[in-house]
């Protein structure tokens, strides 16, 4: 499964840079001046696990094959979007085909690389990029919404959802509130506000671009933004761009020694990617043989044919069973075979809720 997120942020906020930083490719021209990312680059990031190289010892494994993280980065966007200022139809366009929306923002000073706004201010920067949103969300659905009710009144159930779960985001949105505050009467209502692909639905992850210096700790600039999330239910990190790049020509002791030297444990783009699997809770669990070790992402709470499913449709589709063994066991024991004589080994159906870190075997007949 995996997980897609869209880098945006105004222009010169350092969201081209962390890309290139985190993706480890040039692929996307950091550049002083806006709108240097004109098409959106795609970069494949694996997702790193310690479990996976333990499981991958015990088991023998020829092949380690970590879940891959994708991040897109989307062209700058400037005040006047939603009207089409700037890139501002390409990057609305852009910017709903992604999971989550990870909001670089600026908290650092240099007189050396101008602002679009000439004034460092995240708040300021983090509402110009939300407003955009909201008034695109806002325009699109007046007529979806008026049309629905048409519908509605000749019976169509269908529309009745729609007006029901669009027009509460609606309402929302004239308020000047983001559509992920919806609540969904039932699963029907949530598929439909899914279908929609409601900009101001996508959860957001709040970057705190900063000095080298204020990596460890943040600064009063990303203390603001931390506080603007957790208002919000949103996720925050700090993370240096710079320091970033710096890491990408670095290995082993070398980059572990760069990190404790900053008073860091770990990269921005390990913190990147645990905020963001909390944000779209998200889990991993493990297939283990001697060609290979594999670590798969689900939805948290989904059942056994759900996470087969990730694997191939057909496992989903032909489920039998799933042959399971927890993580911390099959470390502790030392294996499946040692597990299975234990009795940690267990078969578990089809209502079975899959937990992380989970070693799984799917039994499955088309």
């Amino acid at each position: 499964m995996g997980f897609k997120c869209g880098i945006v942020g105004l222009p010169n906020v350092g969201k081209s840079t962390l890309f290139n930083a985190l993706t480890e490719t040039q692929a996307a021209q950091a550049a002083n001046y806006p709108f240097c990312t004109i098409e959106p680059n795609v970069g494949q990031v694996s997702v790193p696990d310690d479990r996976l190289d333990k499981i991958a010892a015990i088991g023998g494994s020829a092949k380690i094959i970590p879940t891959q993280l994708a991040f897109v980065d989307i062209a700058g966007l400037v005040k006047g979007a939603s009207k089409g200022e700037g890139l501002g139809n390409q990057f609305l366009a852009n910017i709903r085909e992604v999971d989550a929306i990870v909001h670089v923002l600026r908290c650092f000073e240099d007189d050396d690389i101008q602002h679009v706004s000439n004034k460092v201010d995240p708040l300021a920067d983090a509402e110009v990029v939300e407003t955009e949103l909201l008034l695109a969300d806002l325009e699109s659905l007046e007529k979806r919404v008026e049309n629905a009710k048409r519908r509605a009144t000749g019976g169509d159930k269908e529309a009745k959802a729609l007006v029901s779960v669009l027009g509460q985001a609606l309402e929302l949105l004239k308020d000047g509130k983001p559509a992920r505050l919806v609540e969904p009467g039932d699963d029907e209502e949530a598929r439909l506000l899914e279908q929609a692909q409601l900009l101001t639905a996508k959860p957001v992850l709040y970057v705190c671009n900063v000095a080298e210096e204020d990596a460890a700790k943040g600064n009063e600039l990303s203390d603001k933004v931390f506080a603007k999330a957790e208002a919000e239910g949103a996720q925050a990190v700090i993370v240096s761009a710079a320091i970033e790049a710096e890491l990408v020509a670095m290995e082993g002791e070398e980059r572990a020694e760069y990190l404790s030297e900053l008073g860091l444990t770990e990269s921005g783009l390990n913190r990147i990617i645990a905020a963001g699997y909390r944000l779209l809770g998200l889990q991993t669990f493990f297939t283990v043989g001697p060609k290979e070790a594999r670590a798969w992402t689900f939805p948290a709470g989904a059942k056994a044919p759900q996470a087969a499913g990730e694997i191939h449709t057909d496992f989903e589709r032909g489920f039998i069973r799933a042959e399971t063994i927890a993580f911390d066991d099959y470390v502790e024991l030392g294996g499946e075979s040692a597990a299975r004589d234990a009795g940690k080994l267990r078969q578990e159906g089809k209502e079975y809720p899959v937990q992380d870190g989970d070693i799984m075997l799917f039994k499955f007949n088309v």
